[in-house]
């Protein structure tokens, strides 16, 4: 009797854990505009772009523009699933009051240069992803990790166990991590900061930190994880759902 109601208590457990996850198509979204037609772009973003899309299903996630480059403005949003990602983006793209907005928008000449697409999913430790206005200004980092071979399981364990609790520590803000959808190299994620220098002054300490130290070097007894980080710091749109 008491092996049937662990079992039935344990299939409960995995339920919740199952629903409790974020299992959404996210899409990181990277706008190269034409020199000097930023500002266009997020004009269009702002007063007609987000609208259209939560018209037709799609969930703006975030806006951000980089700190130290031009001509560039970085959004996720997501979708219940890819086919719905697909279905919105078509209806989305053939919508007359989005081809009006596009053209009227487009009289000085084209906006947007080059756009690259990234489909994401959410890591099973990544926080609940939601509108947050802070009060006090804040900046973004947006981090992307290719390990080696056949080392992400072993990275995403040593951030589920160790590393998002040591960012915490350190002053750092955990805003979502994902994995690459069809890929098995990558982890990308946003971090926030009070400000560019306090998020590399949090991590130096991060870095010299005995506990990170001890997980990395213990987690990396067969090799090292990561091949290539790259950090990009990002200010939020006013317009982003995120801030």
């Amino acid at each position: 009797m008491f092996k049937q109601i662990l079992s039935i208590m344990l299939l409960f457990a995995a339920t919740l854990t199952a629903s409790a996850q974020d299992t959404r198509c996210y899409e990181t979204r990277i706008y190269y505009t034409h020199p000097g037609r930023l500002e266009a772009l997020l004009t269009r973003f702002r007063d007609h772009t987000t609208k259209i899309f939560e018209k037709h299903g799609m969930t703006n996630v975030g806006y951000w523009v980089p700190l130290h480059e031009e001509n560039k403005l970085i959004y996720v949003l997501s979708y219940p699933d890819r086919a719905a990602r697909d279905a919105s983006w078509k209806a989305f793209s053939s919508d007359p009051e989005w081809k009006k907005v596009q053209s009227e928008s487009e009289v000085s000449g084209k906006i947007v240069a080059k756009v690259e697409s990234i489909f994401m999913d959410a890591t099973d430790f990544s926080p609940k992803i939601k509108s947050s206005k802070s009060k006090k200004e804040r900046v973004f980092e947006l981090r992307t990790y290719t390990t080696n071979t056949g080392k992400l399981p072993d990275l995403l364990t040593r951030f589920r166990d160790h590393t998002l609790k040591l960012f915490k520590k350190h002053g750092m803000t955990n805003v979502a991590y994902w994995t690459v959808t069809g890929k098995d190299d990558t982890l990308i994620y946003i971090l926030a900061h009070p400000s560019e220098e306090a998020g590399k002054k949090a991590f130096d300490a991060f870095r010299a930190d005995p506990v990170w130290i001890k997980a990395r070097d213990e987690s990396e007894k067969n090799g090292k994880l990561a091949a290539k980080v790259e950090s990009v710091y990002m200010k939020a749109t006013d317009f982003s759902t995120i801030k």
